[in-house]
């Protein structure tokens, strides 16, 4: 794999994660699943048009586009296991940016994923 594609890879991944912090912001803003049918098409419009909704997703097709670069330039074997990446930075962003709480035990299992799927990869 190239230094082009790794760091191409290693874009999309960030840009996937920032997706999963943007939809979590948006749930903060819009709240959980109301009970009646004229509630969830309030809820529905409130999602559509809440901008952190529309910055996930945004982020999201960006995250798909390059993804698909990389795996037109390498076997997705190799690019997969690079996906691990996503653990760690959206552990860090979802502490620092939404207040989350990361235990050890937490920090533990994310290193135990990336070193699994680090073994796999080196296999590939």
């Amino acid at each position: 794999m190239t230094l082009y594609v790794f760091l191409l890879a290693v874009g999309s991944i960030s840009l996937n994660a920032c997706a999963q912090i943007a939809l979590r912001k948006t749930m903060l803003a819009v709240g959980g699943l109301p009970g009646s049918l004229e509630g969830v098409l309030a809820f529905a419009f409130a999602i559509l048009t809440n901008s952190w909704f529309i910055l996930g997703m945004t982020c999201y097709a960006v995250s798909i586009s390059a993804w698909l670069i990389v795996l037109s330039k390498t076997e997705v074997s190799a690019a997969y296991p690079l996906l691990s990446i996503g653990y760690v930075i959206t552990a860090i962003v979802g502490a620092l940016f939404l207040g989350e709480h990361v235990t050890l035990a937490r920090i533990a299992g994310i290193g135990l994923i990336c070193g699994g799927l680090t073994l796999i990869a080196q296999s590939a």
